[in-house]
């Protein structure tokens, strides 16, 4: 057989970077949730006992910045010093000035256009993928890193491992097997494991424990055979950690599968196509797969400040298209509106809170069951 092994990285709700991305996200929701026409583009980074927000914020919403970071913060398990940061301790700075007036106009008109008017709000390229290779149409190697990366903080904050803390990392590596374009997943090879947890647990105990709640409830039996290799190492978290919003833009995706156009998701609000192009465009390739007409696909969606209309749309199903990529091309077209104002209606994407997009900043953006992650919903493409 024609095989290759391939390695996909997950982390978790509580690694410094993801904590980072999650208070983006989470001021994003409030903003959002008040005034659906905010205007947002905004950072965060920590070190140690410091969290740090910057960027530019337009909006009515009465935002208290602070109390977000906190209860962020806390939410994901950072409640002392000696897990690396301190939530109602912390020194939180933060500094927010408003989109220009120039880059309004630009893109909004001063928010007097419609939506089918909008302009992109930066320029830059997406990319959407999928794949036959499971039900939720993702890459087996990463879905499964995201997996477990999940389980690992549901066994700590449910207390089945108490001992664990809240910065976790995943690595699964898959051995595939090649049919034409098409990839199927044979076997898991190799599982990593890292985590922070309490000083006085042992190695032996912690590989014994993370096998048995976090990998064997997650990766498939038929995945596992006694040449899996599986690896349990330490972490520590914000003390030696810095964090910063979308450093972990493969996570985000396709866990190295596809293709990423290199900009960062969280805490932008639709104008902003780094996410909303992505999303439409992982739309588009899922929807190919799904409807039959490839086993894989991936879509790129290119755009420029100030144009609603796409600079460039391409599609390749890896040669395992039912019908010519350009014939596909035409129906995605003829069924996506790719105008950044069109996105964020059709994908109800100017909807914030209730965790709404907060939810998206830690394991992974796509191939999620969940009705807020709407551009995971399928159009079925009929070819002519």
């Amino acid at each position: 057989m024609d095989t290759f092994l391939f390695t996909s990285e997950s982390v978790t709700e509580g690694h410094p970077d993801k904590l980072c991305d999650q208070v983006s996200d989470a001021i994003l929701d409030a903003c959002l949730e008040q005034d659906p026409d905010s205007i947002v583009d905004c950072e965060t980074c920590t070190k140690a006992n410091l969290v740090t927000v910057i960027g530019e914020i337009t909006t009515k919403a009465k935002v208290d910045y602070g109390k977000i970071i906190r209860d962020t913060c806390r939410g994901i398990g950072y409640s002392s010093t000696e897990l690396g940061l301190d939530a109602d301790h912390c020194e939180v700075l933060v500094n927010i000035d408003q989109q220009s007036p120039e880059l309004a106009e630009i893109v909004h008109g001063n928010f007097t256009k419609k939506p089918e008017e909008i302009g992109a709000g930066d320029q830059g390229h997406m990319f959407g993928y999928a794949t036959d290779e499971t039900p939720e149409l993702m890459p087996l190697s990463h879905l499964l890193a995201n997996k477990l990366a999940a389980k690992l903080t549901e066994v700590r904050k449910n207390g089945t491992c108490p001992w664990l803390r809240p910065d976790g990392k995943t690595e699964v590596i898959v051995e595939y097997q090649k049919e034409g374009g098409a990839v199927v997943p044979i076997r898991v090879h190799t599982i990593l494991v890292s985590t922070q947890h309490d000083e006085a647990v042992s190695n032996e105990q912690l590989s014994r424990v993370l096998n048995k709640h976090v990998i064997q409830p997650v990766v498939p039996s038929k995945y596992l055979d006694d040449k899996t290799v599986l690896h349990f190492n330490s972490l520590r978290g914000p003390h030696e950690d810095a964090g910063l919003t979308g450093r972990k833009i493969i996570v985000d995706t396709y866990g190295g599968w596809g293709a990423h156009g290199g900009g960062a998701f969280s805490g932008k609000d639709p104008s902003k196509v780094h996410g909303s192009g992505a999303y439409i465009a992982r739309q588009a390739a899922k929807s190919v797969v799904a409807s039959g007409l490839a086993r894989r696909c991936i879509v790129q969606v290119s755009y420029a400040i100030g144009i609603p209309e796409p600079l460039s749309v391409f599609v390749d199903t890896y040669g395992t298209g039912r019908m010519a990529d350009r014939e596909i091309l035409q129906l995605i077209k003829k069924n996506f509106d790719f105008r950044p104002g069109m996105i964020a209606m059709n994908l109800d994407l100017k909807r914030g809170g209730n965790f709404r997009y907060q939810k998206t900043a830690a394991y992974g953006h796509f191939g999620r069951d969940d009705p807020d992650f709407t551009w995971e919903a399928i159009k079925i493409l009929k070819a002519k």
